[in-house]
């Protein structure tokens, strides 16, 4: 039931936010016929694309995905204030579309992208305790020995 209301939730964010299908595929960086085709159900939107969506209608992923934002068309909605999480994602995309950072960090995974994200916003002292951790963890894991 999930995937046949995620399009619809898609095409009624667009419309009560008076938005073009051609406007929301540049937002997202894909073709206009790929955006309608996130509407009609053809294809299923990226875990990337489902950020910029989320970040577009300032709503967050999990509302999205599990639709649980009824949208009333006769009610003017006012833009709700930005989350810490909204925030957070502001934030990143901003500095992965940065094209210093876009160009620097473009063949790390997005994993990684978010490890690095947020290791900058930390203090010295927590980068030193994390790195730390992180050599416990491999040198556990190379202790371990491989599935077989």
């Amino acid at each position: 039931m999930r995937g046949k209301l995620l399009p619809q939730k898609l095409k009624e964010l667009r419309k009560v936010n008076n938005y073009t299908q051609d406007y929301v595929a540049e937002v997202l960086g894909v073709v206009r016929q790929t955006y309608s085709h996130y509407e009609t159900g053809k294809r299923t939107p990226d875990a990337e694309a489902l950020y910029k969506l989320a970040g577009l209608y300032n709503i967050s992923i999990d509302d999205l995905l599990h639709l649980t934002i009824n949208i009333d068309r006769d009610i003017s909605y006012d833009a709700p204030k930005p989350t810490t999480s909204s925030n957070d994602l502001s934030e990143y995309l901003e500095f992965f579309n940065n094209p210093a950072n876009k160009k620097k960090y473009m063949f790390n995974t997005t994993l990684e992208k978010e490890l690095l994200f947020y290791f900058d916003k930390i203090s010295e002292e927590d980068k030193k305790e994390i790195i730390e951790f992180t050599k416990i963890k491999a040198r556990k894991k190379a202790a371990t020995p491989a599935d077989k």
